[in-house]
């Protein structure tokens, strides 16, 4: 898939029914995570799977944590993945042509210079299990950012048109405050999200 002009993403997908709520609503682009040690981890199999089982129109997204390159590569063949987004002070960019890249960044960290591979930066709040934390940050320090960004960190319906209208972003990022539990999205909570984001970029919304 290309580039969509505005990214809504759901990330921490785990199944197919979360995964078919969050398209159906509007969405075009699904995170699934790689990192062993979030309560949202999936196997690359799974992954595979689901995406087998969706059909549709959007981007899927690996979410990796200090991966080598060789790990990335594996996991993005056999998912297989749209685009690598990359957490972690030391991250492996690939060297691989037709990888797309975005480099997870704390919110209030110094902007870095431009990287050719690099297609956006996801500008997250600070956690310990490089996100999913359900809290927000300064969305003026996105206003500011010099590169594409999308936003993430405790984004909902009640707060994701604000987001937009601070930051101006690229596209806007949800996982853990439109959970049932971890790992398991409320379909209301998914829909009333994009609803509210693609609204907020005046985008058709799916009823």
């Amino acid at each position: 898939m290309s580039a969509p002009a505005f990214i809504v993403k759901i990330c921490g997908i785990t199944n197919e029914t979360d995964a078919r709520i969050a398209l159906d609503a509007g969405a075009n682009a699904l995170g699934f995570n790689f990192y062993k040690n979030s309560p949202r981890y999936i196997a690359p199999r799974r992954a595979r799977e689901i995406a087998q089982a969706v059909s549709g129109d959007y981007l899927k997204v690996g979410i990796f944590v200090k991966a080598s390159e060789a790990e990335l590569l594996r996991v993005m063949n056999e998912a297989p993945l749209d685009v690598a987004q990359l957490h972690g002070d030391s991250v492996a960019l690939p060297s691989a042509q037709g990888v797309r890249v975005w480099r997870a960044l704390p919110a209030a960290a110094p902007a870095p210079p431009a990287y050719p591979g690099i297609e956006a930066y996801l500008l997250d709040s600070p956690s310990l299990l490089y996100g999913g934390s359900g809290d927000t940050f300064d969305w003026r320090l996105a206003a500011a950012f010099p590169h594409r960004a999308i936003i993430a960190g405790g984004l909902d319906a009640s707060n994701v048109a604000e987001a937009i209208r601070v930051a101006s972003p690229w596209g806007v990022d949800a996982c853990s405050r439109l959970e049932a539990s971890p790992g398991k999205k409320d379909l209301q909570r998914v829909r009333d999200f994009v609803r509210a984001a693609l609204e907020a970029v005046g985008q058709e919304v799916n009823l």
